[in-house]
């Protein structure tokens, strides 16, 4: 149904409108920005729907999928289905404050569940459809789930979860005891909320990706990520009319940053391509077919966009992001040659919306993360005393100007939200160091980064100077244990598929490119290949298990595999 603007609708677009205006105007941005801060709203009615009743018409999501045939839903269809499926919810017991796992893949149902369950003022825990059963079974018990909405095939992994936890099927192989989503279609077209929403009820819990520990819930409400996702919009780029490509499977905050939120608040389009095994060249077939005018993607889908002919592309996007983790120099050369433009980074995490980015229209210095994004007050902590640094530090926001995009806490846990804002600051974990124009450079998360011979080494200087090399697919660094220097850079590496036979030339030649690009005190020492390396559910290195994984191999003194650069001179 089409509901009417509120007074937090105005304020939102107004501070939208002001970023469209300063789109790229870096410091008029960053000068004359300020969060809204309403007293009570709820995104899917009072924003959606609000656009949905000006503009119907509007394709809101369109999906191409894998056989490349394509359907297109309009934010006027959007709205009404959700208010449908909202009311079929209300209807099953599913009440405000009630929380719900999302485990589903990038079909429509995401949009229309995760659009509902806002409606209801019930909450969203989105779910990756990748998880063990003892995974789901853990994020059940510590979200405290009332529900699961997830496919009919994977009913297995929730077999031996609590039977009093509601489970909604969807598609093909839907149990007979569950509740079967199609169910929907015949509820009642209207949904009438029973009272406002007030602002800082919880929306969303997020479990982190865990790289170095057992996933934290964070927990956000009706505006950190709803309202604080106008950084994460103007920092994309993305416009109205735009049609918006984000590589990110659900499950991740990363699919709500760029397929849910940013993509809504600026009126665009969410395109999806929703592809069972990727594929470079036909990535680039759909999206010069459907027009894609906005695109992000992490780093994995980058580097194999550039072992493909990027001249395919002949209409590339206007805006190119990259996210997740840092770029190394050799794909945004490559791209910016083939395409003509400069692949953006940018930083947030799950906690928070984007923070800091190369923002459109500015000068891109390549390596850097960019600068603070409009309302985020970002400095950077001495990692010893905790005192303000200009140069390098740990990267943190002052909670004086606590900005409206930060997580309200950690689910359930006061001890580790008080960790996180010790001293007066949010403690992101992450180490970047800042030039004299205020570029922002990463440098490593504060757990992976160590000392070698007593020089501060980052692995990902190191491991951007290996993925440089042609045979290597894949790098992660981490010290190895040394009497003598405290610890060298030892490397884990992936190779490409027709050089795994020839270990020892691939390290000679590998052990040879490095050096000629490295400072000697950074040069990696020992090489030892692997077939993958560890990894979350969410594709990020886990060095912490690479970490345990070679100070067992010391321990034991186990040789076997090892592959040091002396013995290539």
């Amino acid at each position: 149904m089409s509901r009417s603007a509120t007074a937090a609708t105005a304020a939102i677009r107004e501070m939208r409108d002001f970023l469209f205006t300063h789109a790229t105007d870096y410091d008029a941005a960053r000068d004359g920005f300020t969060w809204p801060a309403p007293a009570e709203f709820n995104f899917a009615l009072e924003w959606f729907d609000v656009v949905a009743g000006e503009n119907p018409d509007r394709p809101a999501v369109q999906i191409v999928s894998a056989d490349l045939s394509v359907r297109t839903w309009t934010y006027g269809e959007l709205s009404a289905r959700s208010d449908q499926v909202a009311a079929w919810l209300t209807s099953l017991g599913i009440r405000r404050g009630d929380h719900l796992i999302v485990m589903l893949g990038n079909t429509i149902e995401l949009w229309e569940v995760m659009l509902a369950i806002t409606k209801i003022g019930a909450v969203s825990i989105p779910t990756s459809t990748l998880l063990s059963a003892s995974d789901l079974g853990y994020r059940v018990e510590h979200g405290r789930a009332r529900a699961i909405v997830t496919r009919g095939g994977l009913a297995e992994r929730i077999a031996d979860i609590d039977p009093s936890v509601l489970r909604i099927g969807i598609g093909d192989g839907v149990p007979a005891d569950w509740t079967r989503f199609d169910e929907s279609t015949r509820a009642p077209s209207t949904f009438t909320p029973e009272a406002p929403t007030p602002a800082d009820d919880t929306a969303l819990l997020y479990f982190t990706s865990g790289t170095t520990s057992r996933p934290k819930l964070v927990q956000h409400t009706h505006v950190s990520y709803p309202v604080g996702h106008l950084s994460t919009m103007w920092w994309l780029g993305v416009r109205p009319d735009d049609v918006h490509l984000n590589i990110s499977s659900p499950g991740w905050a990363k699919h709500a940053w760029s397929s849910f939120y940013s993509p809504f608040l600026a009126e665009a389009t969410v395109f999806v391509y929703d592809y069972d095994r990727f594929d470079a060249d036909t990535l680039m077939q759909v999206m010069d077919t459907h027009h894609v005018s906005t695109f992000c993607a992490p780093p994995t889908v980058w580097r194999m966009l550039i072992q493909a002919d990027l001249a395919r592309l002949t209409h590339p996007p206007r805006e190119l992001v990259g996210a997740g983790e840092p770029l190394n120099p050799e794909v945004i050369d490559r791209v910016r040659d083939a395409w003509g433009g400069t692949i953006r980074d940018g930083f947030g995490q799950t906690e928070m919306t984007a923070c800091i980015g190369n923002s459109p229209g500015q000068p891109v210095k390549v390596g850097s993360m960019g600068r603070p994004l409009p309302g985020y007050p970002v400095v950077l902590l001495d990692p010893a005393t905790g005192a303000v640094t200009e140069t390098e530090g740990e990267i943190a926001l002052d909670l004086a100007s606590r900005p409206i995009g930060l997580m309200a806490g950690y689910y359930g846990d006061p001890e580790k939200t008080a960790e996180s804002r010790e001293g007066g600051y949010h403690h992101t974990g992450d180490i970047a160091v800042r030039d004299d124009d205020g570029y922002l450079t990463y440098i490593g998360r504060a757990d992976d980064v160590f000392k070698a011979s007593d020089y501060k080494i980052s692995p990902f200087e190191l491991e951007s100077v290996l993925l440089e090399h042609d045979l290597v697919i894949e790098a992660a660094v981490i010290p190895s244990p040394d009497p003598t220097r405290l610890a060298v850079p030892k490397a884990y590496v992936c190779l490409r598929a027709d050089a795994v036979d020839a270990e020892q030339d691939a390290a000679r030649s590998i052990f040879a490119y490095a050096h000629d690009r490295l400072s000697s005190h950074l040069w990696v020492r020992i090489i030892e290949f692997v077939p993958e390396l560890p990894k979350t559910i969410s594709g990020k290195i886990r060095r912490v298990e690479l970490r345990a994984r070679e100070a067992e191999r010391v321990g034991a003194g186990d040789e076997a595999r090892q592959h040091r650069d002396r013995d290539y001179r």
